[in-house]
């Protein structure tokens, strides 16, 4: 979706459209509004709770996909992609241990939210607690947000550029660390063997 779209959309049917355009685009709705609130078109005081409310339903909506999609398209395809059953395993403990760090990291982290958000329904993570540390992610993510909207919202399409930008660097650092984490982690296994 372009931002010059979206932005259009915004001008023409306020906060209407406002809502869902954040459930399903958060973070770049959210600038935008905070630029449109700068202008004088829209208000902060209705933006701030129909941002959260639309950021923690697209939130609810992937949590509901990993929980009763998520485990079943791993058992069946999985092993296509390198993904095996017992991975789900290790999913529920890792968010029995930390549920809220998880979480929290995938709201500040916006190019890992989504697959976070459906680990945490593959874990079947309690929907009470997930909502709980979504909505405490949320709030200080939207009100950041919109600020830099709102102080900064000019510079929409860059910060459009940033999010693509920082989305595939992490994904490509994770890969890098990968590659030499597995080859690392044999060596000094063996290594160890021999001592």
């Amino acid at each position: 979706m372009k931002t010059a779209t979206v932005l259009t959309w915004l001008l023409a049917y306020r906060y209407v459209i406002l809502f869902p355009l954040v459930v399903i685009e958060g973070p770049i709705v959210t600038i935008l509004a905070g630029f449109l609130a700068s202008l004088g078109q829209f208000n902060l005081f209705i933006c701030f709770p129909l941002i959260v409310i639309a950021d923690v339903l697209g939130d609810v909506i992937m949590y509901a996909q990993g929980r009763w999609g998520g485990k079943l398209v791993v058992e069946r395809w999985g092993r296509n992609f390198g993904i095996k059953p017992e991975v789900i395993g290790r999913l529920e403990t890792h968010f029995k241990k930390h549920p809220g760090g998880t979480l929290i990291f995938g709201k500040v982290s916006h190019f890992l939210g989504g697959p976070v958000l459906i680990a945490a329904g593959m874990a079947r993570m309690p929907l009470s607690k997930f909502l709980w540390f979504n909505f405490l992610g949320t709030l200080p993510k939207s009100f950041i947000l919109l600020l830099i909207g709102f102080y900064f919202g000019q510079a929409y399409a860059t910060f459009d550029k940033f999010f693509k930008f920082a989305g595939w660097a992490a994904i490509l650092l994770v890969i890098l660390c990968l590659i030499v984490y597995i080859p690392l982690s044999k060596f000094v296994k063996k290594y160890l063997k021999e001592e």
